[in-house]
């Protein structure tokens, strides 16, 4: 009787552990069927980023565009660096 009361919950976890990244590529695809965005969202408009790139190739240093464009100057670093 001890050794059902120990499978029990190690069965449970066993399909928990299987059935769970199942569930949730089922409601990731139905999700992007949808319409609705599926990840990380999106940091900064892209509209914000090609002012920025706007700025940039007019000569403004990254302090005046990171307080034009509200975006931080490490992100503005990596959006302005290709």
């Amino acid at each position: 009787m001890g050794r059902i009361a120990f499978l029990l919950p190690a069965l449970f976890d066993e399909m928990e552990r299987t059935f769970t990244p199942e569930l949730a590529a089922h409601v990731r695809t139905v999700a992007e069927a949808s319409g609705r965005q599926t990840g990380r969202p999106i940091a900064h408009a892209g509209d914000k980023v090609e002012y920025a790139r706007l700025l940039k190739a007019q000569g403004d240093s990254l302090c005046v565009i990171a307080t034009k464009t509200s975006i931080p100057r490490t992100s503005l670093d990596r959006y302005l660096s290709d």
